[in-house]
């Protein structure tokens, strides 16, 4: 089986996020829970859904990815870009795969 994670927009700032392994939507897709087989897919999906239901998150998906040089890293083109980050300077302190910089206030 392919892993997987769960990824979604937080609806608060649209900001690309990923499910760890405590429930938590994180912004780095290195901390990102991975599904490894069926069980922990279907425990996805139903986090998302609540998620979802709960308005915490929009757009919410479960995954491909492989591990490469230690690096999660999704398979799909569209789900590179977006755990790449933003194309463009929107959210300070925000870097996609390296995960958030401190941002001296």
């Amino acid at each position: 089986m392919v892993e997987k994670v769960l990824t979604a927009n937080r609806l608060a700032d649209g900001i690309s996020v990923w499910l760890d392994a405590s429930g938590n939507w994180v912004e780095s897709l290195q901390d990102a829970f991975v599904a490894r087989h069926a069980e922990a897919v279907a425990a996805l999906e139903a986090t998302g859904k609540r998620s979802f239901d709960e308005n915490k998150v929009v757009d919410v998906n479960v995954i491909d990815v492989e591990e490469v040089d230690g690096t999660l890293r999704p398979l799909r083109m569209r789900e590179r870009i977006r755990a790449a980050g933003p194309s463009i300077p929107y959210a300070p302190g925000y870097s996609g795969l390296a995960g958030p910089k401190n941002v001296a206030a």
